[in-house]
């Protein structure tokens, strides 16, 4: 053999060995700032860019920012566009235009006794009511049984029914169940054939302080992929008063009907029923928006895609206020973006990862996770080439009740899909980041805030993509203009970032793909 082709071969044997003796990970880790994840998040959750609601101009140009510092890292911009770092579509903006539900006695105004929420229209659609009580229905507790709701407006009462000492009748505990969750019931009510669901309060301050919430937000134009609403079930949402006129009913009667035993007082409303009509017309234009993606192609492992997700939209302005959206989720899209860097930095210097991994940034996901559906259903690369969606929503603040310990971090979906990528995830934050807190409380398909399935990793887990999702819980800011740069706790930011970052090391480099060996849950 050559002399010279001997001592390159053994420089690549020196070099490979050190490698593998050196753990590079810990040393691109350090790259991750708190610092740097200020400077990112001052920019993008600043009045200037107006809350980067989907397809007004804060998203245009929180995306250009994104797509400019993905460049600059020299990340691939892997879509076949204008802009290569843009994946673009279109959706169907719509406004209300006019909205109203009358009984025999009275018209019910709306965003006063009543609001909506959803893609549908009524043109004057009259529709028999009919009481469903919580609207559930078990083997050990159902309010359906002997009610023909076929093409009717079924009522049904937020929560779950209780027992005498406070606890919750279908879990046996002080801890509600998913069947209180209001998409149980509209499932539920749908499978029954019911073409309209109506959420009644019993607590009228708690219907007005829901209302007072979206009212701003349901003046402002929805966004959907589907620009039909025709045929689709109407979600309405009023106070008892509001449920017992469209019961044909005095709200007198109907409150003192609940004040008794649960069973026997709904099983009396069942007996009320009325004929109401609804009104719910839209008018609609078409808006174009963008997920933004970065790409790094890894090397003996490049056909096996590791997806790092964040939603950098946000819910824009109530009127001229505007909402930052600091943690919600500028926090998670600058984590991605320090990410990005901190592996470009690794493949400058010659430590590229095995596995190819795509940086991305998705729109629209206050609109109902538009982008990433998007993304899923017209994947740049084949979702069975990718082996781990890590999606980041919400990672800069501390809720009340890790208020003596900021350091922790709620973990949700890393076992629903893959033993696996759940052991991997474990051993990775004991040996990198002993001093996080992997929280699962929210962890279970049965939670009933359903955080599994609100935030963007939960459209590779439909199909079958293994999925982490890093989330810090909600807080009082949450959707609120006082959500601002002010109130993020950079520091245990910065231990967060690193423990993706290492997770992502680990995914990206390992020898084999998290194995698949559960169903999913929905």
């Amino acid at each position: 053999m050559n002399r010279r082709l001997l001592f390159f071969l053994l420089c690549i044997l020196n070099v490979t060995a050190y490698a593998q003796e050196k753990d590079f990970s810990v040393e691109y880790a350090e790259t991750i700032k708190a610092s740097d994840l200020k400077k990112h998040l001052s920019i993008i959750a600043s009045d200037e860019y107006e809350g980067r609601e989907t397809g007004e101009k804060g998203q245009k140009m929180a995306a250009e920012y994104i797509s400019k510092h993905f460049k600059s890292l020299g990340l691939e911009g892997p879509v076949d566009n204008k802009n290569p770092y843009y994946q673009p579509f279109n959706l169907n903006k719509s406004y209300w235009n006019e909205v109203s539900i009358s009984t025999a006695k009275q018209d019910l105004t709306y965003l006063e006794d009543f609001f909506i929420y959803g893609n549908f229209n009524y043109d004057h659609t009259k529709m028999q009511t009919v009481f469903a009580g919580y609207g559930i229905d078990e083997d050990k507790y159902t309010d359906y049984e002997g009610l023909d709701v076929e093409g009717k407006a079924v009522l049904v009462l937020m929560d779950e029914p209780k027992n005498a000492d406070g606890t919750y009748v279908i879990s046996g505990s002080e801890k509600s169940s998913e069947m209180g969750s209001t998409n149980y019931k509209i499932k539920t009510a749908g499978e029954k054939g019911a073409a309209a669901i109506v959420f009644v309060y019993t607590d009228k301050e708690e219907f007005n302080n829901r209302l007072n919430l979206f009212k701003p937000y349901l003046q402002k134009p929805s966004l959907s992929m589907n620009s039909s609403g025709e045929g689709k079930m109407g979600l309405f949402f009023t106070s008892s008063e509001g449920g017992a006129a469209m019961l044909g009913t005095s709200s007198k009667k109907f409150d003192k009907a609940l004040k008794k035993d649960i069973t026997k007082g709904i099983e009396k409303i069942k007996g009320y029923t009325s004929e109401i009509e609804l009104t719910a017309m839209k008018k609609a234009e078409d808006v174009t928006t963008e997920n933004v993606l970065g790409f790094m192609e890894g090397t003996d492992l490049k056909d096996e895609i590791l997806v790092v997700t964040a939603h950098y939209d946000h819910i824009g302005k109530a009127d001229t206020v505007i909402n930052n959206g600091a943690d919600d989720d500028g926090s998670g899209t600058v984590t991605v973006l320090e990410i990005a860097e901190a592996f470009a930095t690794a493949k400058k210097n010659g430590v590229a990862p095995r596995r190819s991994i795509l940086f991305m940034t998705v729109t629209g996901e206050e609109k109902g996770l538009l982008g990433s559906k998007y993304y899923s259903e017209h994947p740049v690369f084949p979702l069975e080439s990718t082996i781990t969606d890590l999606n980041i929503d919400m990672v800069g603040r501390v809720d009340e009740k890790h208020a003596d310990n900021p350091n922790y971090i709620y973990i949700i979906g890393s076992d629903m899909l893959s033993s696996d990528l759940h052991n991997l995830h474990e051993t990775v934050a004991k040996k990198y980041s002993p001093d996080v807190e992997l929280d699962y409380e929210y962890n279970s398909d049965s939670d009933p805030n359903r955080f599994y399935y609100r935030s963007d990793h939960y459209n590779f887990a439909k199909h079958g993509i293994p999925v982490i999702f890093y989330f810090n819980g909600t807080h009082p800011d949450y959707h609120r203009p006082t959500d601002t740069v002010d109130k993020i706790e950079f520091a245990k930011m910065e231990k967060v970032a690193r423990l993706i970052f290492h997770t992502a090391w680990e995914l990206a480099n390992t020898n084999e793909r998290p194995v698949v060996d559960k169903a999913d849950q929905e």
